[in-house]
């Protein structure tokens, strides 16, 4: 008591507050919310939904932070987004650790619905965070009867074909109201209101199976327009919509729209398309027709550029009535992708004379995209024509590819070219009957793919891996506009599936494409042939080339779209179509083992691997039937997870049967037990049964020893398979830590290989590995993923979708020092570096909040230390769980398989 009447109240009641001050600070939340999305998108406009996703990410600044629960705020008016007042929704505090595709679940939703909404969280100590910034979403049109448009175009004549502009004038008594256009064309379009472009998509909408579904894209112009009168362009190109094509009825491209405003809480509106529209020819003329090898390009006539858009100077313009057309009915939903945008900007690296008046200009690599020419002077009527090609031939001369782009000039004043409405994929130009040579600084490239986000780095201590990395990552991105994946942009723009499938799983790790895949596997939804037939390739304007693994698309994308972003919707919408097709399959299986199917109006062929190196005998039906039945039995195995998913318990059972039985046919029928091999023994047919477990296990070991055999005797080390076999060898290898083998096949400089692409001046991934017919191609990117997830050691536990749970076990080749990698998950940016030090490796990880990562430490390895703590793994302990937060783990850099 004398102790502590001696300490003065006012000392007392500072130490008390302290003491209350650093407990609240010890458990003070600082989490911050960021990234917010709906369906996957920032801001969505238009969306095809009325009960969207909801998604955002946390970022914190101490270790072991997790979300225990979540508060959404959702409100027809920002002004409205308070606990109050939110009139849509107010879900309370909801005990749930879910931040991924959370479902709206507040008042009903419709067509026009207008919807901002905030989030909030609490930490594992019931702390709460701040609000997230507000975001927000509008739903597009749900009903047949919300469009009062018509389709409309213009005539087109046999001496014009059409690149339209359709004009319209209208009046506003109102602005600074929510304000969207609506727009559903059929080809692409370009909207100009008041003399200026809206946004800056291009090459817009994305693409669809035009029989069956067109895409609606919503814009916000609300500053875009102003009181009193408005002035409205839409411009028009064919893209795929082209004459001859499955659903395409007009000669020239189509458009409906219509113009809403709220006002007073209601929408009215305001302008439609019909027939008091008019139109005129731009100054573009398509060329080509959109078939393989003849996607041709445009034609500019310099004398018919509009230099001034003002309403006075339109008006001056000669137009014409719009035609009105009937279209076939069809599904009009909303574009729930990104659009196309310019991504990079590429200048000329050298232009030389390659003749009278041409020159070859080189954009320095690569590309998928448009030029920009600035012309030095012109003469009027003066013709110039642009042809591209992605290689120019062994004596250095330009390789024609039917690309070709004209102008035609004015003579008034600097004049120059640009894309529109269609693009190319090349690297060289070859510019014709030009007197001038023209500067390296007046040539332009413009990179353009659908804008999904960069989602991953990768570098490495070995420029070898950086490089062929770099060059796998920037192909992916020369085959990604409009909405899906194509096989090249130069000579075909198929989205086919076999290059989708040997490249999902490696685009997935590298770019955030969950819009993008759900955009495409809605025209694999859209192409299925009620037989339960599937296409080779998707939107299916044309027969194309491919096999099972091809048409299997729906069922392996599907799932590899569900495991990377978690969006359980995928398996349920596709789900009647996976056993559809799988129907179709046992049609051709009358002794349970997959034949050869026939050839149809919409696809032909009957493929295993495809494009592997000189020397394989890819279409040896000993071998296309390994293929195929090894790719049936990982699609059966694939159902049986997905029935798990979706609570399909008989549907488990069956497709887990028909798995164990199609795996003991394939390895009696195709099994030569004197040379423990499948098929004829090439590096495909030896790893797709060992990585679909049809090899009994008893057997695995010499199985293993002849694919060993087969690689480093037969084919010295090298790559010996193709489109097919390079994704397969790459999961088989990756799952049994077969670094160093993987590692030594990529290190090869000679033929067939990835450096002997580079060493031979490719700046993107070949068709063939050697003599290509295309060197912009989606066949040998599924190595992808090994950069990842065995060198970078990123991968996902089973189960557990969109990186919930990561197993964290970096596999160090022999030689590699030091690997920097990086992976933005549905939770946030998850980091691995590595780097050996003596006899050590040192880990550091950076774990987003809502993931939990597992470091497999290597085999014979017990003791670490933990940011400068040393521990001890515990008997049967499998490795070393970490939850959320920034980690520094050094342990022996030993027990290498």
């Amino acid at each position: 008591m004398k102790l502590t009447k001696r300490i003065s109240s006012p000392i007392l009641l500072l130490v008390v507050i302290g003491l209350f001050s650093f407990s609240c600070l010890k458990q003070e939340n600082t989490s911050v919310i960021y990234n917010v999305q709906c369906e996957n998108l920032i801001n969505p406009l238009g969306i095809v939904t009325a009960n969207p996703g909801l998604s955002w990410k946390t970022r914190s600044d101490k270790n072991k932070t997790q979300q225990s629960a979540y508060q959404i705020l959702v409100a027809s008016d920002s002004s409205l987004l308070n606990e109050k007042s939110a009139d849509l929704w107010n879900s309370g505090k909801v005990v749930s650790p879910t931040s991924v595709l959370v479902p709206y679940s507040g008042k009903p939703l419709d067509s026009r619905s207008v919807a901002y909404w905030k989030v909030r969280t609490w930490d594992e100590n019931k702390e709460i965070s701040q609000w997230s910034p507000t975001a927000s979403f509008t739903v597009g049109f749900l009903h047949l009867n919300d469009w009062k448009a018509d389709y409309i175009g213009m005539a087109e004549t046999k001496d014009l074909p059409q690149a339209p502009l359709l004009r319209q004038t209208f009046n506003l008594t109102q602005t600074g109201q929510k304000t969207l256009l609506v727009v559903n064309s059929l080809g692409y379009h370009e909207i100009i209101l008041n003399g200026k472009k809206v946004g800056n998509a291009v090459l817009t909408p994305s693409v669809a199976q035009f029989n069956k579904r067109s895409q609606v894209i919503t814009y916000d112009i609300a500053s875009y327009v102003k009181s009193g009168e408005n002035d409205l362009i839409i411009a028009l190109g064919r893209g795929w919509y082209n004459t001859g094509l499955p659903g395409v009825v007009n000669d020239g491209p189509l458009v409906r729209a219509q113009l809403e405003q709220l006002n007073s809480g209601k929408w009215e509106t305001i302008l439609a398309t019909n027939s008091t529209w008019k139109c005129r020819a731009s100054e573009y003329i398509p060329i080509g027709n959109w078939r393989a090898h003849q996607f041709g390009g445009e034609q500019v006539d310099g004398s018919r550029k509009i230099a001034n858009w003002s309403k006075a100077a339109l008006d001056q313009l000669d137009w014409i009535p719009v035609t009105k057309v009937e279209v076939p009915e069809h599904l009009a939903t909303a574009q729930m992708t990104e659009p196309n945008r310019i991504q990079e900007t590429l200048k000329a690296t050298s232009v030389t004379s390659i003749g009278d008046k041409a020159y070859l200009v080189d954009l320095g690599k690569s590309m998928t995209g448009w030029l920009e020419v600035k012309f030095p002077e012109l003469k009027k009527g003066q013709v110039i024509t642009m042809d591209y090609c992605d290689h120019l031939d062994k004596d250095g001369k330009f390789v024609d590819r039917k690309q070709s782009d004209i102008y035609v000039a004015s003579g008034k004043g600097p004049e120059s070219f640009i894309n529109k409405f269609n693009y190319h994929g090349f690297r060289w130009v070859r510019i014709s009957n030009l007197t001038e040579m023209p500067a390296k600084e007046s040539v332009t490239g413009y990179l353009i793919h659908t804008d999904y986000q960069l989602a991953s780095t990768f570098k490495s201590s070995d420029e070898d891996l950086n490089k062929i990395h770099d060059m796998i990552f920037y192909t992916l991105r020369c085959l990604s506009l409009g909405g899906y994946l194509v096989d090249c942009p130069q000579l075909e723009r198929l989205g086919y599936g076999g290059d989708g499938n040997a490249s999902t799983e490696t685009a997935q790790m590298m770019f955030n494409l969950a819009p993008l895949y759900s955009n495409w596997l809605q025209a694999w939804g859209d192409c299925i042939n009620a037989d339960g037939g599937m296409p080779h390739t998707a939107p299916n304007p044309y027969p194309a080339g491919g096999g099972p693994y091809w048409c299997g698309f729906i069922i392996s994308a599907s799932w590899k779209t569900y495991l990377n972003y978690g969006d359980v919707r995928i398996l349920e919408k596709y789900y009647p179509e996976m056993r559809q097709w799988l129907t179709y399959i046992e049609k051709y299986s009358p002794t349970g083992l997959l034949q050869k199917w026939p050839d149809t109006e919409y696809r032909g062929w009957y493929l295993g691997d495809w494009a592997s190196p000189e020397g394989i005998k890819e279409k040896s039906m000993n071998s296309v039937d390994v293929v195929n039945n090894s790719f049936v039995v990982r699609c059966y195995d694939d159902m049986t997870k997905i029935a798990a998913v979706l609570g399909k318990t008989e549907d488990i059972q069956k497709y887990a049967q028909k798995r164990d039985e199609l795996k003991k046919k394939v390895h009696l029928t195709f099994y030569d037990e004197r040379k423990f091999i499948y098929g004829d023994g090439n590096q495909i047919d030896l790893t797709y049964p060992l990585l679909a477990e049809i090899v009994p296990v008893s057997l695995v070991k010499q199985v293993t020893s002849s694919l060993k055999t087969e690689v480093v005797v037969k084919r010295g080390g090298h790559i010996a398979s193709g489109l097919v076999g390079v994704p397969v060898f790459t999961e088989w290898a990756t799952n049994n830590l077969e670094t160093d083998l993987v590692y030594s096949m990529l290190k090869k400089r000679d033929y067939p290989g990835y450096l002997y692409m580079i060493d031979n001046g490719a700046t993107t991934t070949w068709e063939n590995w050697s003599n290509p017919r295309s060197y912009i191609h989606n066949c040998f990117n599924g190595i992808g993923s090994w950069f990842y997830e065995a060198v970078g050691g990123i991968r996902k536990e089973q189960n557990s979708p969109g990186f919930q749970k990561v197993m964290i076990q970096p596999q160090v080749p022999t030689g590699v020092t030091w690997v920097n990698t990086t992976k933005e998950t549905p939770y946030g940016t998850l980091v691995v570096n590595w780097k050996v030090e003596g006899a050590d490796l040192n880990l550091h990880l950076e774990i987003p909040v809502g993931i939990t990562a597992r470091v497999v430490l290597p085999e014979g390895v017990s003791q670490y230390q933990m940011n400068q703590k040393s521990l001890k793994l515990k008997k049967n302990q499998s490795g070393i769980e970490v939850i959320s937060g920034r980690y520094d783990l050094v342990y022996k850099n030993s027990g290498k398989k």
